[in-house]
């Protein structure tokens, strides 16, 4: 691989997974704020106003983090991949900018509104500000969603005399088919992300004896919004994701799955080492006929491996490929298991003293913004060769005039001030976690006495 491809691939990798550690939670929160705020008004309840409010300024934090590592990004398109803009800036431009231009300036302009406009607006104004926020970040969500779908399956264009590509079809390039279950998907995980960090919080406070009243309250709504999201996580969407690279990219299926050699009544491999030399994996363990199972639901399919296409189709980085995939799997399966089990203790009554389940809780933050991001990478590397699959390849779209050692000095640079931004994005919310909810005592009081009614 060239050297300048490598370091401009590499960099718009780190930036790219950087910014997406704070949307996803923003994109979690924003549903679990209306639904916390519609409880407050039909309830009449201080306490769960004050978790809103709280959880209004952890998503103020992230989205401020989110925006300022997300520009680079955009500049990147220019600067490091010019090439790629030149050929498919004419489709791709239109979601990125009502991206910019309807979801960000709703998102934010009623965010300001939710943060600062409670004591001036109404308790229904202040509730729809919030349901705007929900629409504004997720709706810039399905816009970004939909400008990686064309580049995984291209739809609604036409090639113009000079080679680059226009938009024919508005409605279907926004409506591609790969783009709804893709949202489905990743709106899923984002969701995950939001219910997990709301319960991990829960759980510190229980486990430290304060706010507790706020504290049940955010292991409640996280418990059962992480059960609901991880199981549709698993079916139907992700099960549904698959059946569309099962059918529109089978060499990126054979890569994900370690499957080197066709075959009818393929294996589910569950543990392995993929050995690209020698087109096989190394100590396996796999279920006999559930990948044609799966992708097929036929036991005897016939399922075809990366012998089938050639060398030059496959995925750049096959055990990178297969190790992101079968981590996000794992985890998927692993956090169904944990919010099924916290479930169950909610609704036998047990789980606020359950002190261990409460552990498994807190330490388990971490992990969704790990399951998300190698949810990403599975996309991203297994769309390579292609940057727009099919009709231009990555080693034809990146700025040939930008040189390695640029792009190794800009890296460098972002890596230094993104540190810094990680340093202070941690100390605002451990501020936050630390001071609790505004006005907790008494809206706890108010809370006791709205249960005993």
């Amino acid at each position: 691989m060239d050297s300048a491809l490598f370091i401009h691939r590499l960099q718009f990798a780190f930036t790219a997974t950087f910014h997406y550690l704070f949307p996803q939670l923003t994109m979690g929160l924003a549903l679990l704020i209306v639904v916390l705020k519609t409880i407050a008004l039909r309830r009449d309840d201080p306490v769960y106003d004050q978790a809103a409010r709280f959880w209004g300024k952890i998503f103020g934090i992230n989205f401020i983090m989110g925006v300022v590592t997300g520009i680079p990004m955009e500049f990147q398109f220019g600067t490091n991949w010019s090439r790629f803009s030149s050929f498919a800036g004419g489709v791709i431009g239109q979601t990125l900018a009502m991206e910019g231009m309807f979801a960000f300036f709703l998102e934010s302009a009623f965010l300001g509104l939710f943060l600062y406009g409670e004591k001036r607006l109404s308790r229904k104004a202040h509730w729809l500000s919030a349901v705007a926020v929900f629409v504004g970040s997720w709706l810039s969500g399905y816009f970004i969603i939909a400008t990686d779908a064309f580049m995984q399956h291209p739809v609604g264009y036409f090639t113009a005399a000079d080679g680059s590509l226009q938009l024919s079809s508005f409605w279907a390039f926004v409506l591609n088919p790969w783009a709804g279950w893709q949202y489905a998907h990743n709106m899923g995980g984002a969701a995950i992300t939001g219910a997990f960090i709301m319960t991990a919080v829960g759980a510190f406070y229980l486990l430290s004896g304060k706010w507790t009243a706020h504290a049940r309250i955010f292991v409640k709504a996280g418990v059962i919004a992480g059960c609901v999201f991880s199981v549709l996580q698993i079916f139907p969407t992700g099960d549904r994701q698959g059946k569309m690279i099962t059918d529109m990219q089978p060499v990126t299926l054979a890569a994900m799955e370690g499957l080197f050699q066709s075959q009818t009544s393929a294996p589910l491999l569950i543990v392995g080492q993929p050995n690209e030399e020698k087109g096989m994996v190394d100590n396996p363990i796999q279920v006999p006929g559930m990948l044609s199972m799966l992708t097929y639901r036929r036991w005897n399919a016939h399922v075809r491996g990366l012998d089938a296409f050639p060398r030059e189709d496959w995925p750049t980085n096959v055990p990178l490929l297969y190790f992101s995939y079968h981590v996000m799997v794992g985890l998927g399966t692993l956090f169904v298991t944990i919010m099924v089990v916290a479930a169950f203790l909610l609704w036998r009554g047990k789980l606020y003293g359950a002190r261990w389940m409460l552990w498994i809780l807190m330490l388990s933050a971490p992990f969704p913004y790990i399951a998300n991001t190698a949810g990403w990478l599975t996309a991203e590397l297994g769309r390579q060769p292609w940057l727009v699959y099919g009709l231009m390849r990555t080693e034809n779209g990146y700025s040939k005039l930008v040189s390695a050692g640029n792009g190794t000095f800009t890296i460098l640079g972002f890596m230094g001030m993104y540190t810094v931004l990680g340093i202070l994005f941690l100390f605002l919310i451990k501020r936050e976690i630390d001071h609790g909810p505004d006005g907790a005592q008494g809206a706890a009081a108010l809370h006791a006495a709205a249960e005993v009614r």
